[in-house]
C-alpha cells in the first residue's frame, strides 16, 4: 500500500485545513491494507477538501454536487474528472443514507477515488489567469486579463433559477453558456483552431438571437455578460488592419 499511495503528493500552497483532510485520507488509505473499512472512509474524508477548495475557488456556497458541476461546466476541471470525483460523491450520500456500509470498496478502488480528489484540488490551487497575466506585466497580457475577468465574474454569478432546460426560438440555454465556457477554456489553453473559432460566431450569432428577448431581469444580464465574453474572444481573432 505505499507504494500505492506514494504519488498522493499534498499541495504545499494548501490551507491547514485541506491539508490536514488529505493527509488524513492518505494515511486511511496506506493503513487499509490492515482495516479494509479505511478504504471507504478516506474517499469521504477527501471530500472535505474537495468541497472547501471548490467553494472557495468558485466563490459560492453550493452542495457539493452543484460544486462539482459547476466545475465542471466551467472548464476548471476535465468532464471525466468530475464524473469521478461525483462517484465519491455518491458514495457518501450512500453512506450517510445507510444504502451500504464502510466495507463498499475494495483499497484498489479507493486509491483511484481519492487520487481524482487530489488531482482536482491541485488544479483549483493553480494559479488563476487572471493572477498569470497581472504578473506578466505586457501589454500583450492586457487583454487576457479583460477576458479573464470577465469570465472569472461571470462563473461566480448562478445560472438563473427557472431557466434550465429552457430554450428560446431553438436555442438551449443552458447549453449555450455550457459552449462558451469550453471556447473560454480552450481559448486561454492554447487559442481555438479553426472549428472552435466557427463554434464561437454560431454562440455569438444564437446569444444576439436570445439576448433581446429574455423577459427577466437576472437572466438577461447573465447572457449579456455571456455575450461579452464571447466578443473578447472574437476579438482576438479578428485580422489586423492593413
Amino acid at each position: 500500500m505505499h507504494a500505492l499511495v506514494a504519488d498522493l503528493v499534498l499541495p504545499s500552497d494548501a490551507s491547514m485545513h485541506v491539508m490536514s483532510a488529505m493527509e488524513t485520507s492518505r494515511e486511511l488509505l496506506r493503513h487499509s491494507y490492515y482495516r479494509y473499512e479505511f478504504a471507504t472512509v478516506a474517499v469521504t474524508h477527501s471530500l472535505f477538501a474537495l468541497e472547501h477548495v471548490l467553494a472557495e475557488r468558485l466563490a459560492v456556497d453550493e452542495p457539493l454536487r452543484e460544486l462539482i458541476k459547476r466545475a465542471t461546466d466551467t472548464g476548471l476541471i476535465a468532464a471525466d474528472l468530475g464524473t469521478e470525483l461525483d462517484r465519491s460523491r455518491l458514495l457518501r450520500d450512500k453512506l450517510t443514507q445507510g444504502a451500504v456500509t464502510s466495507s463498499a470498496l475494495t483499497p484498489v478502488g479507493a486509491i483511484t477515488m481519492v487520487r481524482a480528489v487530489f488531482d482536482a484540488v491541485s488544479l483549483c490551487l493553480r494559479p488563476t489567469p487572471v493572477a498569470e497575466a497581472r504578473a506578466a506585466g505586457t501589454s500583450s497580457a492586457q487583454p487576457v486579463y479583460q477576458l479573464v475577468r470577465l469570465w472569472e465574474e461571470h462563473c461566480r454569478a448562478p445560472y438563473p433559477a427557472g431557466f434550465r432546460g429552457v430554450d428560446i426560438e431553438g436555442v438551449e440555454l443552458i447549453l449555450l453558456d455550457a459552449d462558451v465556457a469550453g471556447l473560454v477554456q480552450r481559448e486561454l489553453n492554447g487559442g481555438l483552431d479553426g472549428d472552435g473559432i466557427a463554434l464561437l460566431w454560431a454562440c455569438i450569432a444564437d446569444l444576439d438571437k436570445i439576448v433581446s428577448l429574455v423577459n427577466e431581469e437576472y437572466c438577461a444580464s447573465f447572457f449579456e455578460r455571456l455575450r461579452a465574453v464571447a466578443g473578447l474572444i472574437a476579438a482576438r481573432h479578428l485580422p489586423t488592419a492593413t
